[in-house]
């Protein structure tokens, strides 16, 4: 392969996105900003979850369907769970007390996953299956990491 082809196939590969990544067109230098980064992110996904709840239970012609279903909203919830954690992990590099509080903060929508499970729960009923929800959630826990070292924004220089 030339050397031109094959830089032409790097630079493709570069260019195609990484499924559950999403691109930060600048990186935040300062704290308060990379916080704010995580914190928003986890705050647009529990509005998600939120009308997931108000809504009544979205029925599926097959498993299949409801599993995809259901395994988009179990990955939605590592995403949040990931945000809010690397929120923490940003703010513990300071000393500063307002900024742990703000990402603390959205820790209490993790209470509100665990409900969204239990909605999920019902729905898979109403599809005709089940799942346990205390496995999905030491699922979750064992993608966060995975998933934060995805979404952590790189280190200043």
């Amino acid at each position: 392969m030339g050397r031109t082809l094959r830089l032409a196939v790097v630079a493709i590969a570069l260019l195609i996105p990484v499924p559950g990544v999403r691109a930060v067109e600048t990186v935040p230098a300062e704290p308060r900003e990379r916080v704010a980064h995580h914190v928003r992110e986890a705050e647009q996904l529990v509005q998600h979850f939120e009308s997931v709840m108000a809504k009544d239970c979205l029925r599926f012609s097959s498993a299949t369907e409801w599993k995809s279903y259901f395994d988009g909203e179990v990955d939605q919830v590592v995403l949040m769970v990931a945000h809010v954690e690397q929120a923490w992990i940003e703010a513990k590099r300071t000393h500063d007390h307002d900024l742990r509080r703000t990402a603390k903060a959205p820790r209490k929508h993790l209470e509100q996953a665990r409900g969204l499970l239990g909605k999920l729960e019902e729905c898979a009923r109403d599809n005709g299956t089940s799942f346990v929800p205390l496995l999905v959630w030491r699922k979750i826990e064992q993608e966060v990491p995975k998933r934060q070292a995805q979404i952590a924004l790189p280190l200043p220089p």
